[in-house]
């Protein structure tokens, strides 16, 4: 399945603006309480706004002409109330939105976090981690921006818009058109240049994830760089990614500056038309000047939020790009679905390939037609040529991929019949690379473990006693409380997968892969796992993957691993000769 986010891109069908919009309110629809409250404190403020400019032309004809200051006096104590009044509700709306865009933000990141939680191995296989982590923080970032700062903003410009529009029109229709008339051309000129200036952001904040990307990638790998004196190497990687950040944040930045100087000019044009007309309509007896004055101010009142929705505008552009970012992820669901299954086969062995297919690319098969199974405390071995598929089928084994044909059973059962806890449990997986936490040894050693999630460290260090890993936590100077980083640079390689085989044993699977555990550890203490591995219940089955034949000379069967099959190789010299030769046997 194709999970890489880059090509979806390219490949998705645009979506409106409107769609993208409707779905990012779907996901925050818990917040339409305190929506609905900002909307209201917005439309007063713009409602005591607009009246303004009506009471001003008002008390101009009707009192300051005629010289009744008393009622000067009393409109400008209206006034005073209704800006006070204003003030208020835009402090409300400020502070409403102000908590829904950090609400918004926090269910955001948590749905984005539980979805990639969600998605299978070949989803991170197919995506930079420097990308993933872009999305989570800088593209959920100017979502919140927009929502906490521009939203209600951008609302009460169109509410402002339209309510001076509307007193244009009405105190005199012909004057109304005149001065509207510049703002269709806004309107054209804005959904003319709008999905230009969204695909200039889309583009900048993919860079911004690249350049994320490679940083992080340069950094997990910076012993490497230290190691072959290729620090001009990271200098290059690191100077293209950000020259071409650079590039695409000018572009972005050209375009998301576009609209102010294009609607300051139809605004100036539309106050000119106003001031003209206005004068001309008093000349000749059919306006007053207080009403042209009130004409003026809702001129500008329509205006002036075009300006602010310039800039507005942007940003709800920079907010749409990031949201089809993270909207991508949000929209993928896993291939490893759980599905239902016939009762589990009478006597089955533990586990079964039935004509397994798989490959990671649809167009390249890596694995074709395996059958074989694996009885119930017995140790298998699979040996090959690197490269020859042995972690392919380990990783199959333990459902990290699901065959393109075929069925893997256990128990008897279609392995994705199984609940993730449950199939866990049942199977433990020792990888060539083990993963630990920043911690210590005891959390590592329990992650994932509920069974001894409560045990003090005195209980803890039983269980390991009595689970015969006792010999294995001596070898840590601190035992259950050694530092653990996540790089590993406190412990030793050795040591970490030493706490990969601690981790998996203490779970009691029925299945343990052991995947070149062994590869980093002295010969002293590669006898003590034999030892402890020989000590397991005798129900458990282990798989052995190794390239040191010693490792494997006492597994019950061996399996040769090359070129797409995996063949029994019978005793362990013949799999020395199959290793030497290539040679596949039946």
């Amino acid at each position: 399945m194709n999970y890489n986010l880059n090509k979806l891109s390219e490949q998705q069908e645009k979506t409106s603006t409107y769609k993208a919009l409707k779905k990012l309110l779907q996901l925050i629809e818990h917040e339409r309480p305190n929506l609905l409250k900002a909307l209201l404190a917005i439309l007063t403020n713009s409602t005591l706004n607009l009246l303004g400019p009506f009471i001003i032309g008002y008390t101009i004809d009707k009192y300051v002409q005629t010289k009744q200051y008393h009622g000067v006096l009393i409109n400008c104590a209206i006034l005073l109330a209704m800006y006070l009044t204003a003030l208020v509700s835009s402090y409300l709306q400020t502070k409403l939105m102000g908590g829904v865009g950090q609400r918004m933000l926090f269910t955001l990141r948590n749905a984005i976090f539980n979805k990639l939680q969600q998605l299978p191995v070949d989803f991170f296989n197919q995506n930079k981690a420097g990308d993933l982590i872009s999305r989570v923080n800088n593209d959920t970032d100017k979502l919140n921006q927009f929502f906490s700062q521009s939203l209600m903003q951008f609302i009460g410009s169109i509410a402002t818009m339209t309510g001076a529009g509307i007193a244009l029109l009405i105190i005199h229709p012909n004057l109304g058109a005149a001065a509207l008339a510049p703002g269709l051309l806004i309107l054209l000129f804005t959904s003319l240049v709008s999905p230009w200036v969204k695909r200039r952001n889309a583009t900048n904040l993919k860079s911004v994830g690249a350049m994320s990307a490679e940083i992080q990638e340069s950094l997990n790998n910076f012993k490497v760089i230290i190691a072959f004196n290729r620090r001009d190497y990271f200098r290059k990687r690191f100077d293209e990614a950000n020259r071409q950040n650079y590039n695409t944040a000018i572009g972005a930045g050209l375009a998301n500056n576009i609209f102010l100087p294009v609607y300051s000019f139809f605004s100036s044009l539309a106050q000119l038309t106003v001031l003209i007309y206005g004068v001309y309509l008093i000349s000749n007896g059919s306006f007053t000047i207080g009403f042209l004055i009130s004409y003026i101010s809702y001129a500008t009142l329509f205006y002036n939020p075009l300006r602010q929705l310039a800039a507005l505008w942007t940003s709800f552009q920079v907010a749409m790009a990031g949201w089809d970012r993270v909207s991508q992820i949000l929209s993928l669901d896993t291939n490893l679905v759980t599905v239902k299954s016939d009762a589990a086969e009478v006597g089955a062995s533990l586990l079964e390939f039935r004509n397994v297919h798989f490959g990671y690319a649809e167009d390249h098969e890596i694995l074709h037609n395996i059958s074989f199974k694996l009885e119930r405390g017995k140790t298998y071995a699979l040996v090959g040529p690197t490269g020859g598929g042995k972690t392919t089928t380990a990783s199959l084994i333990a459902r990290l991929y699901d065959p393109n044909k075929g069925t893997v059973l256990l128990d008897g059962k279609d392995i994705r019949s199984y609940e993730p806890v449950d199939k866990t449990k049942k199977i433990g997986f020792i990888l060539q690379e083990p993963f630990l936490f920043t911690g210590t040894v005891r959390e590592n050693i329990l992650y994932g473990n509920e069974l001894y999630r409560d045990y003090t460290n005195e209980q803890v260090e039983q269980v390991i006693i009595d689970a015969n890993l006792g010999g294995l936590l001596a070898l840590f100077e601190q035992g259950l409380e050694t530092q653990v980083t996540s790089s590993g640079d406190s412990i030793s390689l050795g040591q970490k997968q030493l706490i990969a085989f601690m981790r998996a044993v203490l779970r009691n699977p029925d299945l343990l892969i052991l995947d070149e555990a062994t590869a980093n550890i002295d010969t002293i203490t590669e006898k003590l796992l034999e030892d402890i591995l020989s000590k397991l219940p005798e129900t458990t089955t282990r798989v052995i993957i190794a390239h040191r034949l010693n490792t494997i000379q006492n597994a019950d069967e061996i399996f040769f691993v090359n070129s797409g099959e995996v063949t029994r190789a019978g005793s362990l010299d013949d799999a020395m000769e199959m290793l030497l030769h290539g040679k596949r046997t039946s």
